[in-house]
C-alpha cells in the first residue's frame, strides 16, 4: 500500500481542497492519504465517505518547549474525540489570525493594497500569512511568495518578523492520547527536537514522521535508532501545501514508511512484535513498499 500521511487543505494553510487533494491522490495511486491540518480539525467533517481511497482526518498540532527553547508539530491521527483537540488548538489558530491581520494592517501602512475582505482564509475564517503572500503575488506587488520579499518582510527582523506563543509539545501529546488517537513528532529533522524524544515518549508519543523532505539522511538514521530503541512506529508524507508551499513537492512524492493503523492495533497487544519482523541487519522493510 501507498499512503501519504501529511497533508494540508484550505482548513488550514494549503490551497486546495480535500476533494482536489483526494484526486490528486487517486492520480499518484495512493491507498491512502491523511489530511493533516494545522490547529484545526474541523475539516473532519468535510471528509467523504465514498473517496474511493481511505482518507483520514488528522491535526497537526504547532508546539513547543519553551526550556529546551525547541519548536514541535505533533500529528495526531485516528481522533476518536476531536473536540479535545478543537478545544486545545482554539487558542493558537485564534492568535495566528490576530497576528496575521496585524502582519496585513502594517504591509497597508507602508502602501501596500490589501483588501482584506477578498483575502483567502484558512476554513473562510482565518488569516495566515501564507494568504497574504498570495494576495501580494497574485496582485503584482511581490515577485514570489518566498523569496527575497517575503524573507526580509516575515523573517530576519523584518516589519513582521513577530510570532505567537505556542502551547507546549508535551501537552499536545496528551491532548491527542486523551482523544484517543496517534500522536507523531512531525519532521524532527527540520526542528532539530530529537532530545525531546524520551520524554515525549513517557507522555504517550506513538511514532516519528521518518520520510519527509526536511529531513536528511543522518536526520532519518537518528529517528530509525529513536525508533527502535522506543518501539516507535514511523510515517511520512509530503507536507503538500499546494501553491502556499515553500518547496516543489507534491501529493505522494513522500510515503509513510508503515501501515499505521495495522501497526497500531498490534503495538497494543506488542510493542516489539512489528521490529521483530521488520527490522532485519540490512535495514528496515517496509511493508507498504
Amino acid at each position: 500500500m501507498k499512503a501519504d500521511l501529511h497533508i494540508h487543505s484550505t482548513f488550514s494553510d494549503g490551497s486546495e481542497s480535500i476533494g482536489h487533494l483526494i484526486l490528486m491522490a487517486k492520480e499518484k495511486g495512493l491507498d491512502a492519504i491523511a489530511i493533516t491540518d494545522h490547529d484545526t480539525v474541523s475539516h473532519m467533517r468535510h471528509i467523504p465517505k465514498d473517496a474511493g481511497i481511505s482518507v483520514v482526518g488528522g491535526v497537526e498540532i504547532s508546539s513547543g518547549h519553551q526550556h529546551a527553547g525547541k519548536k514541535a508539530h505533533i500529528l495526531g491521527y485516528f481522533i476518536q474525540r476531536p473536540e479535545l483537540l478543537a478545544g486545545f488548538t482554539r487558542p493558537t489558530i485564534e492568535a495566528r489570525n490576530r497576528n496575521s491581520e496585524k502582519q496585513a494592517e502594517i504591509l497597508t501602512g507602508m502602501g501596500y493594497k490589501i483588501d482584506m475582505d477578498k483575502l483567502a482564509r484558512a476554513d473562510g475564517k482565518y488569516l495566515y500569512k501564507q494568504h497574504i503572500m498570495a494576495w501580494l503575488v497574485t496582485s503584482g506587488q511581490a515577485p514570489d511568495m518566498f523569496g527575497s520579499f517575503y524573507k526580509s518582510t516575515f523573517k530576519n527582523g523584518g516589519v513582521c518578523a513577530f510570532d505567537i506563543d505556542y502551547p507546549d509539545v508535551f501537552d499536545a501529546v496528551r491532548v491527542v492520547k486523551e482523544a484517543g488517537g496517534a500522536a507523531v513528532l512531525a519532521h524532527p529533522g527540520q526542528q532539530k527536537n530529537f532530545g525531546l524524544i524520551p520524554k515525549l515518549v513517557e507522555t504517550g508519543l506513538d511514532g516519528l514522521e521518518l520520510n519527509h523532505y526536511e529531513n536528511d539522511e543522518n536526520d532519518r538514521k537518528l529517528i530509525r535508532e529513536y525508533a527502535i530503541r522506543y518501539g516507535l512506529f514511523l510515517t511520512g508524507g509530503s507536507d503538500y501545501h499546494g501553491k502556499y508551499g515553500a518547496y516543489p513537492y507534491s501529493v505522494g512524492d513522500f510515503l509513510s514508511e508503515e501501515n499505521l493503523d495495522d501497526f497500531i492495533n498490534r503495538k497494543r497487544t506488542d510493542p516489539q512484535i512489528f521490529y521483530q519482523e521488520q527490522y532485519t541487519k540490512s535495514g528496515p522493510v517496509s511493508p507498504w513498499g
